[in-house]
């Protein structure tokens, strides 16, 4: 291979050569503009009264700030969020079929005093009470029943995770432009596929909830079709970006567009697929909980209903819990994808 030699200039010969700036006046007044619009929306999102507040926490906790209202709501917070709660309680005079002789697994009997405040209707004072109370006592109760919600709110994001994939499926093979059999098939799998991914979770939850009541049902079918737009615009997109080599083989062969798209395209795009589909669960998981505040089943019910009874030590236990399952997942979907790839 002959390669042509670098010009070199004569020596003595004056050089002129000229660099043009990367930026000009343009984009100085563009960079000026952005800064205008960051500091009018900021100002309007409270971003100013953020930093100022957040510097206060910091120089609290540092010594420098004698008060912070954020270190001191979040203080209180946490505060009554520890210990998290593990144990079950429950007063032995709202059990009427309790046997004392055969009490659940490890649980056991005793004696609590309740101390409540009560109006005094002849001095309309409030006064102290104190009441001895049985009740039973449940060790691991508590850490049971956001264990069965848990395995609930998983179900819901498996079930959602394989509706979105069934979905996205037919959606990524017509929204594909080199696959898609007509022009109106293409737009239209596109504009279905942004349709679905436009409508948030909750909001979905919300309308499905009044059409199949409290339950499951609604959360399966919310995280399932926002899902299949996110599945959909990201299988279409991989199948458009595919290496175009193997697919020009098989078509010289005589195979069709679906023998093509199996043989040709599947093979470069599955490692990709695998790991969009463990996203969209464990997202799923996730969100599985907020739509559970809307009664959409599994553990966000059991959290919106400690949050509105301040028991923020139950909430605590709900929140380690999520945590521990997604890390859960994460930690299995990343093994399976090894295996797989």
């Amino acid at each position: 291979m002959m390669s042509k030699p670098i010009p070199v200039p004569a020596r003595g010969t004056p050089l002129q050569w000229h660099l043009d700036p990367p930026y000009n006046a343009r984009h100085l007044l563009a960079l000026i503009l952005f800064v205008l619009l960051l500091l009018f929306t900021g100002h309007r999102t409270e971003m100013d009264r953020m930093v100022v507040m957040s510097t206060q926490a910091v120089g609290n906790l540092l010594g420098v700030v004698d008060d912070s209202q954020v270190v001191r709501g979040l203080s209180r917070v946490a505060d009554s969020m520890w210990p998290p709660v593990i144990a079950e309680t429950e007063e032995v005079g709202r059990l009427p079929e309790l046997n004392r002789d055969r009490l659940p697994p490890l649980a056991y009997i005793e004696t609590q005093e309740h101390v409540e405040q009560k109006m005094n209707l002849q001095t309309l004072q409030l006064e102290v009470t104190r009441e001895q109370v049985e009740v039973l006592v449940q060790p691991l109760g508590y850490v049971w029943t956001v264990f069965v919600k848990m395995i609930q709110t998983l179900e819901i994001a498996l079930w959602g995770t394989i509706l979105s994939v069934l979905l996205s499926i037919p959606l990524a093979y017509f929204a594909a432009r080199n696959y898609s059999p007509h022009r109106f098939t293409y737009t239209t799998a596109r504009g279905l596929i942004s349709l679905l991914r436009s409508a948030p979770e909750l909001i979905v939850a919300l309308f499905l909830v009044l059409a199949y009541g409290f339950g499951p049902i609604a959360g399966v079918l919310a995280l399932g079709l926002h899902a299949a737009g996110f599945l959909g615009k990201f299988y279409a997109e991989d199948i458009e970006n595919a290496d175009t080599k193997p697919q020009e083989a098989l078509e010289a062969i005589g195979a069709g567009k679906l023998k093509t798209l199996w043989y040709g395209v599947m093979p470069q795009v599955l490692p990709q697929y695998i790991a969009y589909t463990a996203y969209i669960l464990d997202r799923n998981l996730r969100m599985a909980t907020v739509i559970g505040l809307v009664g959409a089943g599994g553990i966000g019910q059991e959290l919106k209903g400690r949050f509105d009874l301040f028991q923020y030590g139950h909430v605590m236990t709900i929140l380690i819990a999520i945590f521990l399952f997604v890390f859960l997942l994460d930690q299995l979907s990343a093994r399976l994808r090894a295996k797989l790839i």
